[in-house]
Formats: C-alpha cells, sequence, structure tokens
C-alpha cells in the first residue's frame, strides 16, 4: 500500500491536537513543519511524536546543536543554546522538524531522547562534543570527535578558528606532540580583478 505525502496544514493540524499546550507555536515555511517545544516538554512532546496515531515518527535521522549568539545581529533575541531535531514516519510517509532552545546559556541542557530512538545516541554526544550541550539521561555523554583532554567546544562562535593547540607526530620520540598554535591569524582578502573583458569574457 502506496501512502501519499500528506499535506503540511494537515500535518500541523494533527501535530497540534496531538501536542496541545506543550509547543509553543507549529510553523510551516517551505512546505516543512517545525514544532518549536519548550525544554520541559521536549522530552514528552518527543515521546507523542512516536507514539500517537497520526503522529508515528518511528526515525529519529537528524539531531543537531545550534549556537544561536549572533542571531542578535539580526534582531533575534533569546537563549544562546538549542538542538533541532528531524523526525520521518515512515509508515505515513511524513516528517517533521523539532526545535528546542537550552533555558541556560551557562550550562545548556536538554533531556535525551535516546531512550526513545536509539540512533539519537552518537548525534547528541557530538552535540555536546561541538557545543557543550548536556543530554540529561544519555547514559554514555562524552566526546566523540575530538581528542582526549580537548578543551572547549569548536563549534561555539567564540571558539578561535586557528583553536588553542596544535598537534603533529614526532617520529623521534615515536608519539604526538601537543603545542601552543604557531600560526598568526590573519585576515585574507580575495584579489578582485575589474579589467574588462578579463579572461576573454564579454
Amino acid at each position: 500500500m502506496t501512502h501519499f505525502a500528506i499535506r503540511p496544514e494537515d500535518l500541523q493540524d494533527t501535530l497540534a491536537a496531538a501536542l496541545g499546550d506543550r509547543v509553543q507555536k507549529i510553523s510551516i515555511a517551505l512546505a516543512e513543519v517545525t514544532v518549536h517545544v519548550n525544554a520541559q516538554h521536549y522530552l514528552s512532546v518527543m515521546q507523542t511524536l512516536r507514539d500517537a496515531p497520526g503522529c508515528q515518527f518511528e526515525q529519529l535521522i537528524d539531531l543537531a546543536g545550534v549556537d544561536y549568539s549572533t542571531y542578535r545581529e539580526v534582531g533575534t533575541d533569546g537563549p544562546r543554546f538549542g538542538v533541532t531535531v528531524h523526525l520521518l514516519s515512515v509508515s505515513l510517509n511524513q516528517r517533521v522538524r523539532v526545535k528546542v532552545l537550552c533555558p541556560d546559556d551557562d550550562l545548556p541542557l536538554v533531556d535525551s531522547v535516546n531512550d526513545i530512538w536509539n540512533s539519537a545516541n552518537w548525534y547528541e554526544r557530538e552535540a555536546f562534543d561541538l557545543y557543550g550541550i548536556v543530554f540529561e539521561g544519555h547514559n554514555d555523554l562524552r566526546r566523540i570527535l575530538t581528542d582526549y583532554g580537548f578543551i572547549g567546544h569548536p563549534f561555539r562562535k567564540d571558539f578561535p578558528l586557528s583553536g588553542h593547540v596544535e598537534m603533529r607526530y614526532d617520529a623521534e620520540r615515536q608519539r604526538v606532540i601537543y603545542e601552543p598554535v604557531s600560526i598568526e591569524p590573519r585576515e585574507i582578502t580575495p584579489r578582485i580583478i575589474r579589467e574588462e573583458h578579463y579572461g576573454g569574457l564579454n
């Protein structure tokens, strides 16, 4: 039996009925539905999205941390860190995006959804490693991409582009050596050529 994709407006109505006042808003942009939820309701909303008739999002296909710190430059204020999740219902052929903000900038924390979808495991570890977002209830929350003893979270917008240390393999000592960064930070401005007919173009 083939299921045709549901209209975003119909999915929005279904989600509104299933989730009630636990969500801040359910928006549609570019034919995609996004559920905005407070951290306190995040876990129960996610459980409903998996289990409720008309929702049945069996798969978590992506989860990512976000650093909104520069959004203030475009007029958006609020918490600095958030998590964005994409869910898929194979049985109903529908998708939804869920956005949750971490209430505390100093200790960004939301509930783990790893017990609901075990595919969240490494995604949550990645968001913890790269953004410092703590997932409450995750049973193995540790770094996944950076090295042992790495200091800081490299996807935060205030993390220096060159990092804090550089590493190399020393053949004489037969081990990895960590040293302070030796690269001088510099801004590279591309050369702009404004010649008429440059390269034979008209």
